[in-house]
C-alpha cells in the first residue's frame, strides 16, 4: 500500500474506535437516543410488573429480535458476496480502472480492501447475534417476573427487578447499535476502492451523520418532548 493508503486506513480505525468511546461517554453527560431510551425501558419494565398479561411485552421483544435477525442474516449474505468477489478480482479491477479519479489497483490491494470489508461484516454479525441472545435473555426475565398481585415483594425489590431487566434490554440495544454502525462504516470503505481521500471523506461523513442522529436529531427532540423535556435541558442532564 502507498503511504496515503496506510494513513487513511489508520485514520479509519482511530475514527471508528474514537467515536464509539466518545458516544458512550457523551451519553452519560447529555441526552442522546440511547440514554433517553434507557429511561423509557425502565418505565416499560415498571409498567410490565403492574400487568397480569405480559404477552404484549414479549411480542415487543420478539419484534426487536426479528429486526436484528434480518440484519444478521443479511450480514451472512454480504459475506458470501464478498468472498465471491475475491475470485472475480480481475473483472472488478478492470471496472474500477474505468472510473475517472480511480488510480491503478493491484490484485493484492483489491483483495486487501475486500478483506477489510469481510472483517467489518464479521464484526457486525457477531454484534447482531449477541444482541439477539441478550433479547432472548430479556424474554426469560419477563417470564420470571413476579406477578402483579405478589404481596411478598416490596416496591424496592420490584424496582430493582425492573431496572435489571431494562439494563439487559439496554445492552442488547447497544450491541445492535454497534452492528448497525458497522454497516455505516462499511459504506465508507467503498470509497477506498476509488481513492484513499474519498475513503477519508467517507468515514468523516459517517461520523458526522451518526453524531447528528444520536445527539441532534428531530427523533431525539420528539423522545425528549414525550418525556417532558426539551433540547434546552440536554446540557443540564
Amino acid at each position: 500500500m502507498s503511504w496515503l493508503d496506510i494513513i487513511s486506513v489508520t485514520g479509519f480505525f482511530i475514527t471508528w474506535a474514537g467515536y464509539t468511546v466518545f458516544a458512550r461517554k457523551k451519553a452519560k453527560v447529555t441526552w442522546s437516543l440511547s440514554s433517553s431510551l434507557q429511561w423509557y425501558r425502565v418505565e416499560w419494565m415498571l409498567r410490565m410488573l403492574e400487568r397480569d398479561m405480559r404477552m404484549p411485552d414479549a411480542a415487543i421483544i420478539g419484534n426487536l429480535e426479528r429486526v436484528i435477525g434480518f440484519f444478521a442474516s443479511t450480514s451472512i449474505l454480504i459475506l458470501a458476496g464478498l468472498v465471491t468477489a475475491l475470485s472475480a478480482n480481475k473483472a472488478a479491477i478492470e471496472l474500477l480502472s474505468t472510473l475517472p479519479i480511480a488510480g491503478q489497483t493491484s490484485v493484492e490491494q483489491f483483495e486487501l480492501k475486500i478483506l477489510l470489508l469481510i472483517l467489518i461484516f464479521i464484526f457486525a454479525f457477531f454484534n447482531f447475534t449477541w444482541s439477539m441472545r441478550q433479547y432472548s435473555f430479556a424474554n426469560v426475565l419477563l417470564g420470571a417476573a413476579p406477578p402483579a398481585d405478589a404481596e411478598d415483594l416490596s416496591q424496592e425489590e420490584r424496582r430493582r427487578f425492573a431496572i435489571s431487566t431494562a439494563k439487559v434490554i439496554d445492552q442488547a440495544g447497544h450491541s445492535y447499535n454497534y452492528g448497525l454502525r458497522s454497516y455505516y462504516f462499511a459504506m465508507a470503505v467503498m470509497g477506498w476502492f476509488i481513492h484513499p481521500l474519498l475513503f477519508v471523506v467517507g468515514y468523516l461523513a459517517v461520523v458526522w451523520v451518526l453524531f447528528q442522529r444520536e445527539f441532534r436529531s428531530r427523533t431525539l427532540q420528539s423522545i425528549l418532548a414525550a418525556e417532558g423535556r426539551s433540547l434546552d435541558q440536554i446540557l443540564e442532564k
